[in-house]
C-alpha cells in the first residue's frame, strides 16, 4: 500500500495499515514528517527550539491518543492535562471543573461571575435547546446566527474564542453545523472530553519521530523529499510513479491530492481544489523571569489585537513543572514568585496565536508581529518589556469551515482514498480529524 503525504493524517494510515498485515510505502515531499504540527529545524547556533505553530488537543480526542499510545508515546506525560478553563488577564471567564459534562457545563455557567444571570439563564436554555435537537441545525446557518439570541458577553466571552479556536473561522463566517457537533463532543460526550490537552513536548516529538521509528523498525519504505509527479491505474494495480501498490492513499494536502487525481476522477479534484483556506499566525515574544498567570490564556482581540490566546512555554517543558493557582479572579501578577513556576529551557518564552488570520496576513507579518507586541504589553504585566522573538505564518493553515460547504468524500476510486482534515467529515481541519481520516481511509481499503 503506498501513503503519500506524512501529515498527521498519513501517519496514522501508514500506521493502521501496518498493524492490518500491509507492507506500506510513504512518500512526503518535504524532508520531514508532520505535516502542519511539527517542529522547526533547531538552528546551528542552538537556538530554542520552535514549532511552526502552537497546536492544543482535548480530551475528546480519542482517536489521535490513542495513536500517540501505540507509538509509544504515554499522552500522561506528553500533554499537561487541564480543566477548560478560559481565563483571561485579569478576569476569569468560563471554567468547568472535573465532573460529568452536563452537570459540570450547568455548573461553570452559573458560576461564571461576570455575565448577568439573565445572560446565563440564557446560555443554560440554548444550550438545552441544541441539546435536545442533537446538536443539528440547517447547513445554511453560521455560528453568529446560531447565537444571535445570545447576550453578547456570552458570544464575546465564549463562543467567539471557542469557535475561532476550534473551526480556525470567525463565528460570523463559521459553519453552525460543525460548530455544533464540536461543542457536542468537546462539552457533552464523556467526562474529560473537554480537557485541555497542551503539548509538553515539541509537536515532531509528540507523533512524527515517534511515527518515523515504529513505522521504520516495522519495515515501511519512507521516502521523504519526493514528491510524486505521476499516480495512475495500470490494470489491476495503481502506479505511483512507477511503483506498483494494490491500494493507494492520498494523505497530501488538498492541492496535491488534486493534481495528482485529476485524470482520475476530475469531479473529486475540481472538490479539492476549490477549497479556501484560512491562516494561523505564531508571534513568539521573549521575556526572561516572565511567567503568565496559567500556562494558557484567553485574550480579547480588536482592531489593534490580533491575538486570541497566548501560552507560556516554560510552563509545558517538563512534567510535573506546572504549580497552577487555582484561585478564581487571581489578580495578574505574572512575575509573582508564587504564581508560576516556569521550567525548563523555554522558561521566559510566549507563544501568541492569531487565528482566522486572514485580516492580518493581508498587513504583513511585520506589522502584526508589533501590533501583537504592544497588545502583550498593554494586556499583561511583565518584570521588563517583552521583546519579539519570531513570527511565522502558516497561511493554509486550515480550510475555511464555512456554512454549507461540500467537502470532497474520502472515496476518489477503487483502491484510491483520501485522507486529511479536509475530507468531508463532522469535525473542522483539526489534528482528530486528520487522525480520523487516516485510520477509515485503511479500514476502508480492508473491507
Amino acid at each position: 500500500m503506498a501513503v503519500i503525504g506524512g501529515g498527521w493524517a498519513g501517519l496514522a494510515a501508514a500506521v493502521e495499515a501496518c498493524q492490518r498485515g500491509h507492507q506500506v510505502s510513504l512518500f512526503e515531499m518535504a524532508p520531514h514528517l508532520g505535516g502542519r504540527a511539527r517542529s522547526l529545524p533547531v538552528q546551528p547556533d542552538g537556538g530554542l527550539a520552535l514549532d511552526n505553530g502552537q497546536h492544543i488537543l482535548i480530551g475528546a480526542y480519542t482517536q489521535s491518543l490513542q495513536l500517540m499510545a501505540v507509538l509509544g508515546v504515554d499522552p500522561e506525560q506528553a500533554l499537561l492535562r487541564l480543566p477548560l478553563r478560559l481565563r483571561y488577564p485579569r478576569r476569569e471567564g468560563l471554567r468547568l471543573r472535573p465532573g460529568w459534562p452536563l452537570l459540570s457545563f450547568a455548573r461553570g455557567v452559573l458560576q461564571q461571575g461576570g455575565w448577568l444571570l439573565s445572560a446565563r439563564l440564557k446560555l443554560l436554555s440554548t444550550a438545552g435547546r441544541w441539546l435536545l435537537q442533537r446538536f443539528n441545525c440547517a447547513p445554511e446557518l453560521s455560528v453568529a446566527q446560531l447565537c444571535a439570541g445570545l447576550p453578547p458577553p456570552v458570544m464575546q466571552d465564549l463562543i467567539a474564542p471557542l469557535c475561532v479556536a476550534a473551526l480556525n473561522t470567525p463565528a460570523s463566517q463559521a459553519s453552525a453545523q460543525v460548530f455544533l457537533r464540536v461543542l457536542r463532543d468537546a462539552l457533552f460526550s464523556g467526562r474529560g472530553s473537554s480537557d485541555l490537552l497542551l503539548p509538553r513536548l515539541g509537536l515532531s516529538d509528540l507523533l512524527a519521530e515517534p511515527a518515523r521509528l515504529w513505522l521504520a523498525q516495522r519495515g515501511a519504505d519512507l521516502q521523504l523529499g519526493q514528491r510524486v509527479q505521476s499516480l495512475m491505474r495500470q490494470e489491476a494495480q495503481w502506479r505511483v510513479d512507477g511503483q506498483p501498490f494494490d491500494a493507494v492513499i492520498l494523505a497530501c494536502p488538498s492541492g496535491e491530492a488534486a493534481r495528482l487525481s485529476r485524470d482520475i476522477n476530475p469531479a473529486w479534484a475540481a472538490r479539492a481544489q476549490a477549497l479556501c483556506f484560512e491562516p494561523i499566525i505564531t508571534v513568539y515574544l521573549h521575556c526572561p523571569g516572565a511567567a503568565l498567570p496559567a500556562p494558557m490564556l484567553t485574550l480579547q482581540d480588536g482592531a489593534q489585537a490580533p491575538a486570541q490566546f497566548a501560552f507560556d512555554l516554560g510552563q509545558l517543558d517538563e512534567p510535573g513543572s506546572v504549580v497552577t493557582s487555582n484561585t478564581p479572579n487571581a489578580p495578574n501578577t505574572s512575575h509573582a514568585p508564587n504564581s508560576q513556576k516556569p521550567a525548563g529551557q523555554r522558561a521566559g518564552l510566549f507563544a501568541f496565536v492569531v487565528s482566522g488570520a486572514a485580516p492580518w496576513v493581508a498587513r504583513g507579518l511585520t506589522e502584526t508581529g508589533a501590533a501583537v507586541l504592544a497588545q502583550a504589553r498593554r494586556e499583561l504585566d511583565w518584570p521588563v518589556p517583552p521583546t519579539l522573538f519570531k513570527v511565522l505564518a502558516e497561511k493554509r493553515a486550515t480550510f475555511a469551515c464555512t456554512p454549507g460547504l461540500q467537502r470532497p468524500p474520502a472515496h476518489i476510486a477503487e483502491g484510491l482514498w483520501a485522507a486529511g482534515d479536509y475530507v468531508a467529515g463532522p469535525y473542522p481541519a483539526t489534528l482528530e480529524g486528520a487522525v480520523r481520516s487516516g485510520l477509515a481511509a485503511v479500514r476502508a481499503l480492508t473491507r
